[in-house]
């Protein structure tokens, strides 16, 4: 415990991290020990969905407990309003000393007192102290990859289905800048109550990774999933061209980032460690969104199917919170007011998220969600999943501008149903079988933004379900 009697809080972000690829989720093939032992010591929550598949929405999302068109980030070039009430302002309004290093997407240079952060080290200003640091050249034996040139290059290329290396050591990659400013913070806040955030750019493709790495997965170990019956035409068209080969080479490389990653959280948990921090310290894991590694053909996020939702959700306490798995449903705007209400801060103005204090700390008056919310507007689509239900509604009448486009880009509006207990990949869209469901789901749906969004007041009179969602669907 600090001097002043409150605890410290650390926050770990990751950028493209899905669920699956974590050894604790049961997944063998992940070489995840770090996060697993966190998750050992921890609360793993185990059923945990992002509220948007794309990075800027998703974590001003986090940051704010709002949903993303509420906290006005609804696409990636976005700017969280400086005057928007945060998680990082709050705790330091309870006398935290506030600090952030790595890749946060506020689309705004760094300054002191940003979005309540008294020492901001954000892209602009970790990046070029990477750029200007000295490093040890890799020898020329040493095949790596070339400079990233998403969508220029086949995706084959930009996706590293060579599973070649960043042409940088460890000790000279960016996340390792990230490293060091951390543990300087750390070493000068052994007696000060600090919050501290550091955001990690791996696994994002090109799923950069040390020559150290190099080898670390056999691409044949992995099978690429099977594309489902109705798939075709949604398959992006960069994505046709992937041959089998190509395919595992991608899995492997992203793989292979997400072992760098966790070695390079395992260096921060080491740092808590040796400082005598880590008792009095409430960490929490939570990458922004989840990830496709070939799901429905695609090897991006930006949908709402599952394995771009679903996100690792690890929070540790020592002797404050019991190890256990919550299987219950969770959303990311949920853990501003979680983490709040553990370290006994003012709550958050504005938030949508409900704390799960109650539910970690084995309060038998909490209720779980019914229900899990999530939103990609660049392609007008939201879901909403339940533990048997997945249903997707989209206006499928905005030309896609992401690079994603498919072979039939504009189809107007769909809805999809799935069946999750019998149809865990969402192949089978039962929709037609099942109008009772499509209709409360999509009232469930057309509730929460009613709830939510800050333009509901004017939607316009007379709508029925289906309309009113496109109008609200709008990026």
């Amino acid at each position: 415990m600090s001097a002043q009697g409150i605890p410290n809080f650390l926050f770990l972000m990751a950028d493209d991290h899905t669920g699956y690829v974590l050894g604790c989720d049961g997944n063998p093939l992940a070489s995840t020990p770090n996060l697993d032992r966190l998750a050992a010591q921890g609360v793993r929550l185990a059923n945990h969905y992002c509220n948007s598949p794309v990075c800027s929405p998703s974590r001003q999302s986090i940051f704010t407990g709002r949903m993303p068109h509420a906290a006005g980030v609804t696409v990636n070039s976005n700017a969280l309003d400086p005057n928007t009430p945060t998680l990082a302002r709050q705790l330091a309004t309870a006398g935290y000393d506030t600090a952030v290093f790595g890749v946060m997407h506020f689309n705004r240079p760094s300054e002191p007192g940003l979005h309540g952060f008294a020492t901001v080290g954000t892209e602009d200003v970790i990046g070029a102290k990477w750029s200007k640091a000295p490093y040890d050249p890799v020898p020329p034996e040493i095949r790596v990859k070339p400079q990233w040139k998403p969508f220029a290059d086949p995706a084959r290329v930009w996706l590293n289905s060579d599973v070649l290396p960043y042409p940088r050591y460890e000790r000279d990659m960016q996340s390792d800048v990230i490293l060091r400013s951390a543990q300087d913070f750390l070493e000068a806040h052994t007696g000060t109550p600090f919050a501290l955030w550091l955001s990690f750019p791996e696994p994002h493709s090109p799923y950069n990774f040390p020559v150290e790495d190099v080898g670390a997965f056999d691409p044949a170990q992995f099978t690429p999933p099977p594309i489902g019956p109705n798939d075709q035409d949604q398959v992006p068209l960069i994505f046709r061209d992937l041959s089998e080969e190509d395919k595992q080479g991608i899995i492997a490389s992203y793989y292979t980032s997400v072992r760098y990653l966790d070695r390079t959280i395992g260096r921060v948990l080491d740092s808590l460690d040796s400082l005598g921090l880590a008792q009095d310290t409430l960490v929490v894991y939570l990458p922004d969104h989840g990830y496709c590694l070939g799901q429905h053909g695609r090897f991006e996020k930006h949908t709402c199917y599952d394995p771009a939702l679903r996100v690792p959700c690890i929070l540790r306490w020592p002797d404050r919170i019991e190890a256990q798995v919550v299987t219950d449903l969770t959303e990311s705007a949920d853990i501003a007011p979680t983490i709040l209400e553990l370290l006994e801060a003012p709550p958050l103005s504005g938030a949508h998220g409900r704390s799960l204090a109650g539910r970690i700390t084995g309060d038998e008056s909490y209720m779980p969600h019914e229900f899990v919310f999530s939103e990609y507007l660049g392609n007008e689509e939201a879901s909403v999943r339940t533990d048997k239900w997945k249903f997707i509604h989209c206006t499928g009448q905005r030309s896609r501008t992401d690079g994603y486009v498919t072979a039939n880009p504009t189809p107007g509006r769909y809805v999809r149903l799935f069946d999750l207990t019998e149809d865990p990949n969402e192949f089978v869209d039962v929709a037609a079988q099942n109008p009772s469901v499509v209709e409360q789901l999509s009232g469930l749906m057309l509730e929460r933004f009613q709830s939510t969004h800050p333009m509901s007041c004017q939607e316009p009179i007379g709508l029925d379900t289906p309309d009113a969602l496109d109008w609200y669907l709008r990026a």
